[in-house]
């Protein structure tokens, strides 16, 4: 099959997903009458604020590197559909944390924020685990997948690009036994760290190759 289609329905979902996140923004201020009022419930809302741009920065990047993964692409199989559907369950349901994590940030020493930011490591795992196999997939499948059958890839980039996993692992634990602040700012420099971390870029040759796809 051709690849356009798993790239276009993806970006569909990735468009929808981090649409959604600001859903949780609207209500603010709207029962406020006074500027005071409106004042003190912008400001108050600060986990919202929080927990908005942290996951619009991962659904970003991970549309980003999932760009970049499709460009390498010149058809996919049944086996590479389910795992980007396993990847798009994980992004529609992110914005299901990020509101958990925004109502009970306020109170992050308590039990219910742990739980609230432990559900969002859970979500990004499952993502991180979707996006890892996709990837390992096409380079195990690469001469039937790729472009030009062949991936050009620097030295440990299927080790560095897949690590996050482990780190929204230690993300999760640091939510569970520590503080949630303290695994939410794993997960956001997770994502600040696949800015730099990302997949390398199809070659010359495979844009060449795949010119025709």
């Amino acid at each position: 099959m051709n690849s356009r289609r798993l790239e276009s329905f993806s970006d569909g979902v990735f468009a929808v997903a981090i649409t959604v996140l600001v859903f949780d923004l609207l209500p603010i201020g709207r029962d406020a009458d006074t500027a005071t009022g409106l004042t003190n419930a912008l400001l108050s809302a600060w986990p919202q604020y929080v927990a908005y741009a942290i996951s619009f920065l991962i659904i970003g990047i991970m549309w980003l590197n999932h760009h970049t993964m499709a460009a390498h692409l010149r058809q996919v199989d049944r086996g590479m559909l389910l795992l980007n559907l396993l990847l798009l369950i994980g992004v529609v349901a992110l914005p299901f944390p990020t509101a958990l994590v925004a109502d009970h940030l306020k109170h992050s020493g308590g039990g219910a924020a742990r739980v609230a930011t432990v559900t969002y490591g859970l979500v990004m795992i499952l993502i991180s685990i979707a996006f890892t196999s996709m990837w390992l997939y096409l380079i195990s499948h690469q001469a039937t997948l790729a472009r030009g059958g062949t991936l050009e890839l620097p030295p440990h980039a299927r080790v560095r690009f897949t690590g996050g996993l482990w780190g929204y692992v230690a993300g999760l634990l640091a939510a569970a036994f520590w503080t949630a602040a303290a695994g939410l700012v794993i997960y956001a420099l997770l994502a600040v760290y696949y800015v730099f971390e990302n997949l390398p870029t199809p070659s010359a040759e495979e844009e060449a190759a795949g010119d025709g796809r």
